[in-house]
């Protein structure tokens, strides 16, 4: 497939804004500082391809109104930490067209192509303040559809956040106006204040230890070196049912309460992993898990909170143990983990981290450091679930998506994200990136394992 590419442009909110810095929340500054892509495909519209491309920037620079901030940039200040800076420089749009028909891309779930469809960020040519925190990419096929790139800084918004933007953008795009402006205001996270305690410690939150590296291994710079691939684990609704069963039958026996399907299916994604990794029996491995923090705190977080509200928890053990006992033992690991976070423990966090002079060692920034940050390759594992994440139903005006999914151009060993099937059933997909040596072992265990 080529893409020709047009030259980029900066679209900006259609009226004056609020201009200044605005204080970024510990939350903001501590998860995935890059950016996030996903993509969206369409069917071709019923008006005339300028008339569409037309309709999208100016219902964009209307809904930047109230969304403002994403035409901002970010900037370092004292500490290591970064701040926003209100000053509607603009969101990047890209106009581009592919010589394929949507179909030519077969199955788009995996189609290597796709990274084509959606802008990038060089963070190491790119200087942090002229970065845009939302890069976009309209792309036109040759046979009338179009997809939208979509690619937005974590340090700026969570994926909840994201889609109330790009929910509200649709609205506006469709007619509309803005039915839910968002909550601006990150000070109900304590942001830019002082902390309150100074009695927390490190080893209270597992998500600032670096992770285990193999045994024998004095860094985990040759497992960042192997190629990867990705793959997406199709999971239909019996095989989601069977996973369940299977981790609630083994914890009936042991006088524990149900598990969720993504602890489940979390669960029985860290034991293949470890079964087809090739460990050794006292192997420590740490999963990550990444966890909305909006109701568990008191009181909740206002409904549109505009930001980071997520936090990482991390599971342990070592691969034997995770391999050889019950799915039902290590589903309650990952379930321990996630009912640890609550608002005493959220807001103990918090102050954790404003205590720290120097919050960049706690950091993933890849534009200032070379190793790219906590890696939770082999023999670990980090996974996100966007099952909760309103990602369906994007209708700008010309009818509801085909299909809409991850990009999986930064994507890195043993990076995991859990996303729903087909619209309407009780599918899971497991999008799965592994060394390119480990990932057949893991697609034939992953599903041979169900029926053990």
């Amino acid at each position: 497939m080529r893409v020709t590419i047009k030259p980029s442009s900066m679209v900006k909110p259609a009226e004056p804004t609020w201009s200044g810095r605005l204080a970024l929340s510990e939350l903001d500054q501590t998860g995935m500082t890059t950016h996030v892509p996903t993509i969206y495909f369409y069917t071709q519209p019923s008006d005339d391809w300028n008339t569409v491309l037309q309709t999208l920037i100016t219902s964009l620079t209307t809904t930047l109104v109230h969304f403002y901030p994403l035409a901002g940039r970010l900037s370092s200040i004292a500490g290591g930490r970064l701040e926003l800076d209100c000053n509607s420089a603009g969101v990047q749009l890209t106009e581009a067209y592919a010589d394929i028909k949507l179909v030519d891309l077969d199955d788009l779930l995996e189609s290597p192509m796709i990274n084509k469809l959606i802008p990038s960020v060089d963070y190491r040519q790119t200087p942090l303040e002229d970065t845009p925190l939302l890069l976009l990419q309209v792309t036109r096929f040759c046979c009338g559809s179009w997809s939208l790139g979509f690619c937005i800084s974590h340090v700026v918004v969570d994926g909840q956040s994201a889609l109330h933007f790009l929910s509200e953008w649709a609205r506006v795009c469709r007619g509309g106006l803005v039915a839910s402006p968002p909550y601006l205001d990150r000070k109900i996270l304590r942001a830019g204040e002082s902390p309150i305690t100074t009695c927390s410690s490190i080893h209270q939150y597992g998500q600032f230890i670096p992770p285990p590296i193999l045994i024998g291994q004095s860094s985990n710079k040759n497992e960042r070196r192997k190629k990867t691939t990705v793959a997406m684990m199709k999971l239909t609704e019996t095989l989601v049912t069977k996973l369940r069963n299977k981790a609630n039958q083994s914890r009936k026996n042991e006088g524990g309460h149900c598990f969720t399907r993504y602890e489940a299916v979390t669960a029985h994604t860290w034991r293949t992993a470890c079964m087809i990794r090739n460990h050794e029996s006292e192997q420590p491995t740490a999963i990550g898990i990444c966890i909305d923090v909006r109701s568990k705190m008191k009181p909740p977080l206002p409904e549109k909170y505009f930001g980071n509200a997520i936090i990482d928890v991390i599971a342990t053990g070592t691969s034997g143990e995770i391999v050889s006992k019950s799915l039902g033992y290590v589903s309650s690991k990952i379930k321990e983990a996630i009912e640890k976070v609550n608002d005493e423990y959220v807001s103990s966090m918090i102050d954790f981290l404003k205590n720290q002079e120097d919050l960049s060692k706690f950091q993933d920034l890849q534009w200032i450091r070379d190793d790219g940050g906590p890696f939770y390759g082999n023999p670990n594992l980090g996974v996100i679930s966007w099952l909760t994440l309103p990602m369906h139903g994007v209708d700008f005006g010309w009818g509801k998506e085909l299909f809409t999914g991850p990009g999986t151009g930064d994507a890195v060993d043993g990076d995991f994200l859990i996303l729903r099937g087909e619209e309407a059933s009780g599918s899971l997909v497991v999008a799965s990136c592994l060394q390119v040596r480990h990932m057949e072992d893991f697609k034939r265990v992953f599903y041979q394992s169900i029926e053990d």
